[in-house]
């Protein structure tokens, strides 16, 4: 489908679903964000659904305002991807001990690297730029100064919720390894952090949804806010990086034998900011659950646990901001998705992945989420999909 334009208070709502499937308070949400003095456009991804002050799934073009709840608090969230030179024929029947293996490598929930990770030991990842890197923390913001220890072992590390790594098989059976992963606990907290100073300032107090606080250009609190978003972005790709390091270094070790090589990684933030122009205007975007697409970008679209995801290409479409969805989205929340289901309806619907199949992961069953190929269907003219993924191992935090 193309867009369907639903009236905002400043500008329309281009939306990239039906109108009438999005929950009330999400269209709450999108009309809020559609009364801020800043808005230049608006954009809604098929994957859309309510978040913190604004949708997740939606793309919002501001000039010399940004809003850091419209980012995300895992700034800097995105996918990598790669794939390899080895075919499902060289996977073992009993995927089992692959997982141990991607998990004993990298550490997943609240979990973190006994000691940092030396990325001049790691086969083939770029180190230019790692210092200087670190060297900007001391210009982060004071409120968690006292976390680079923490944020040190957390650099390669997946967390929680919705994050995954995984062992993946295209149509034509190459094996691609895929990982979803953010900023860890210092970007939330840089997030949480700015979210509170923007709230505060007076040109705020008259928004409908204080979430909804920005912080505008040529002042010292923009000033510092970017500071810190930009380097927590960084902070996710080298996360994701060091990750991708590790995952395909188990590659190497349990298949010697195939001598597995790997094409360029694919990497694609899908919760950050970022200096565009559009119609003749320098305008700040923020894509909160969306990622670029523009002509010839490659991104990744994950769905579920257990119903695939899809490799892409941007084509460039002006109307979204050259933007596309970031997955599949959900169409429920944690908490309805555990009263709803069981640990048995989650062995079911993940049948056919070597994955966690308990009760502490159920609100990640594929039900709670929207179908992967209608969201694609309805995104036909923002992306062209490289190639359809089915996962056979899912590892989850």
């Amino acid at each position: 489908m193309s867009y369907v334009e639903v009236p905002g208070a400043k500008v329309p709502i281009r939306m990239w679903t039906d109108p009438s499937t999005v929950e009330g308070a999400a269209m709450q949400q999108l009309q809020n964000v559609s009364t801020l003095p800043w808005i230049k456009g608006l954009a809604v991804m098929p994957d859309v659904h309510f978040g913190k002050g604004a949708t997740v799934g939606s793309v919002i073009a501001m000039k010399g305002a940004v809003c850091p709840a419209a980012v995300g608090v895992d700034i800097g969230c995105g996918m990598s991807a790669v794939k390899t030179s080895l075919t499902a024929n060289d996977l073992p029947g009993d995927l089992s001990r692959l997982r141990s293996k991607i998990e004993a490598a990298i550490p997943v929930g609240r979990g973190m690297h006994e000691e940092a990770v030396d990325p001049g030991r790691l086969y083939g990842f770029p180190t230019a730029g790692w210092g200087d890197f670190w060297s900007r923390f001391d210009g982060v913001a004071d409120a968690v100064k006292f976390r680079e220890e923490r944020a040190g072992k957390q650099m390669g590390t997946l967390g929680s919720g919705n994050h995954f790594a995984e062992v993946c098989v295209d149509m034509s059976d190459s094996v691609w390894l895929m990982l979803h992963s953010g900023s860890r606990n210092i970007g939330k907290e840089l997030a949480d952090h700015h979210i509170g100073v923007a709230q505060s300032l007076p040109h705020n107090q008259g928004l409908v949804d204080r979430d909804l606080a920005v912080f505008v250009a040529d002042t010292p609190q923009m000033a510092a806010y970017r500071n810190d978003l930009y380097w927590a972005q960084e902070y996710a790709k080298y996360n994701r990086a060091i990750m991708m390091a590790l995952f395909k270094d188990v590659i190497r070790k349990e298949f010697k034998k195939a001598k597995p090589t790997f094409e360029p990684e694919i990497s694609c933030h899908h919760n950050y900011v970022s200096e565009e122009r559009y119609e003749g205007m320098d305008l700040l975007v923020t894509r909160k659950g969306a990622i670029r697409a523009g002509s010839g970008d490659y991104g990744i679209i994950p769905g579920s646990m257990g119903t695939g995801s899809y490799i892409v290409k941007g084509l460039g479409n002006a109307k979204s901001f050259n933007s596309a969805s970031h997955g599949a989205g959900r169409k429920m929340s944690r908490n309805a998705a555990k009263k709803r289901f069981t640990a048995r309806d989650l062995e079911e619907q993940t049948r056919g992945v070597e994955c966690r199949k308990d009760s502490g992961v159920v609100d990640e069953i594929p039900g709670a989420y929207k179908p992967i190929e209608q969201v694609m269907e309805n995104q036909r003219d923002l992306v062209e999909v490289v190639a359809k993924l089915k996962q056979v191992v899912c590892v989850k935090g």
